[in-house]
């Protein structure tokens, strides 16, 4: 077709023992925002990987059509030269070098062999007011957060003369408004003539940005849906995603709440680069057997320095306040502490905290509690064996045995890993910060019901969560946290989006 930019024919790519893309076919307008959706490990990445040159031509199956020419990129730079960018999800920078540098490294900007660190600087500047980063170029990019990190990147993009630019999951660390604010700079690419490729799992951001969608299931392409002309809504999206209708999104959940078995009284914490600045003040919480509590709050409302500190005083400083488990004062001064006295925290970023990503799921499982696993001072690997073996049967864990390498599996079935290590510690009481961020609907699903399964057999679970709906569709109480302080305590019952937002924006107890 004559506006076409991008066209893939039969790719199909292969691994030892797994096929992760079959006869894939994607097609791309030209000046348009194509999104690509797909269940966690349905092969999203890996065709964008074929497309960037980081799988080379002779890699794999099939045709690449790029302006009309047939393409055979052997690296990224071959891509790149055609004006193919791809933003991964795990953000490609160097933070000791300043935003210049990054913007520019690879592609320096040099005169008789020295770099001219005016044009570089000046040119930086530029492309940084081009995406609305108002920030000075010499700045180290270890001083920005994720969100203007991103912006970089694409400030970096741009300076390739970018025509394609693929984003994967390129919102999944981001708040609401640098999310926002994303977005509107796709949009702005796109009235220059720039196509974009985006990856994400974030339903409601691909309807408001989105010219087209292409949905990928189990390595295969099963349809492509314009925007405009088809009649898309967010179940028909999942229901293509998943292979079956989700008539709803969250399990059946028959609440049976217990005696209490945590009480957090006059909980306040300091932060830990800055002693003088309280990040929790006064917070106090309960938890019952058999009770999934929410607790919600702004970014930078104190949710997770609050879970943290609880869990052994791994954040903050000058801490003080009481824990209360089971009717007893305890003390509970680091991790161990913590997994003694039967608590457990499943972080909210499991790829640099939560999981050690070169070793299998088996050793995963068992590196909070390897003291259960012990016989005579040895860990006892063939109980250790099963004990995985157990929950990635339990849990669904997809992969081919407990040997695999927890980096290579999705990001849900990681998720999952991290459950079952803190599972494996038998808690009472079991903290999730984020349990879902970056998981697509298929595998939040199978999430949800796992937290429901844990309230069954009697544990309290306080779920930390940036998505209303989600606290909404999942607990029995929800608290609001804001600037530190709790605002707010709402039953199931009279929870809404509304009152919660209200609660989480106001400073008054």
């Amino acid at each position: 077709m004559a506006d076409e930019i991008l066209r893939m024919r039969g790719i199909t790519k292969r691994f030892p023992g797994v096929t992760a893309l079959e006869d894939v076919n994607l097609s791309v307008r030209r000046g348009e925002i194509h999104a690509i959706c797909g269940e966690n490990g349905a092969g999203k990445s890996t065709l964008m990987k074929v497309l960037s040159g980081v799988y080379p031509h002779g890699d794999y199956e099939g045709e690449i059509h790029f302006d009309g020419e047939l393409c055979t990129f052997s690296s990224i730079r071959d891509s790149e030269q055609r004006g193919i960018v791809i933003i991964h999800q795990e953000l490609a920078l160097c933070p000791q070098l300043s935003i210049a540098e990054n913007v520019f490294l690879g592609n320096e900007q040099a005169t008789r062999g020295l770099i001219d660190w005016n044009r570089t600087n000046h040119q930086a500047a530029a492309l940084l007011a081009r995406v609305g980063l108002p920030e000075n170029p010499v700045t180290p990019v270890l001083d920005l957060g994720v969100g203007k990190q991103q912006l970089v990147e694409i400030a970096k993009a741009l300076s390739k003369e970018v025509r394609l630019l693929i984003l994967d999951e390129p919102t999944a660390a981001l708040n609401d408004d640098d999310s926002e604010h994303l977005l509107d700079l796709l949009r702005g690419l796109r009235d220059e003539g720039i196509t974009s490729v985006i990856i994400s799992h974030k339903l409601n951001e691909i309807a408001a940005v989105a010219d087209s969608i292409t949905i990928i299931r189990d390595g295969r392409s099963i349809e492509t849906l314009d925007m405009k002309a088809d009649e898309v809504t967010e179940d028909r999206i999942i229901s293509l995603m998943v292979g079956r209708a989700l008539e709803n999104r969250f399990p059946p959940h028959e609440s049976n709440v217990g005696e209490e078995v945590l009480r957090i009284e006059d909980w306040t914490v300091h932060s830990s680069s800055q002693p003088d600045r309280v990040v929790v003040s006064g917070a106090n919480l309960t938890l019952r057997r058999g009770e999934i509590v929410g607790l919600a709050g702004l970014m930078g409302a104190g949710r997770t320095e609050l879970a943290m500190s609880v869990f052994g005083r791994s954040y903050g400083t000058n801490i003080s306040g009481r824990l209360i488990k089971d009717g007893q004062e305890i003390q509970v001064r680091t991790v161990q502490d913590a997994i003694r006295h039967r608590i457990a925290y499943v972080t909210e970023d499991r790829k640099r905290y939560g999981l050690n990503l070169i070793e299998d799921i088996k050793r995963n499982v068992s590196a909070a509690r390897l003291g259960k696993l012990a016989r005579r001072g040895w860990v006892d690997d063939n109980e250790e064996y099963r004990v995985a073996e157990g929950f990635r049967r339990s849990l669904n864990i997809k992969a081919r045995n407990v040997q695999s390498v927890t980096g290579k599996l999705s990001g849900g079935n990681q998720q999952k890993v991290v459950l079952a290590k803190w599972i494996f510690t038998d808690p009472d009481v079991l903290i999730l910060d984020e349990p879902t961020r970056g998981i697509d609907v298929g595998a939040k699903y199978e999430i949800y019901t796992i937290i429901n399964g844990l309230a069954a057999e009697g544990k309290a679970v306080l779920v930390i969560s940036s998505e209303l709906p989600e606290l909404l569709g999942l607990c029995d109480r929800i608290y609001t946290l804001s600037s530190g302080r709790i605002t707010g305590e709402v039953s199931r019952e009279d929870a809404t989006q509304e009152r919660l937002m209200q609660y989480m924006t106001t400073e008054q107890e």
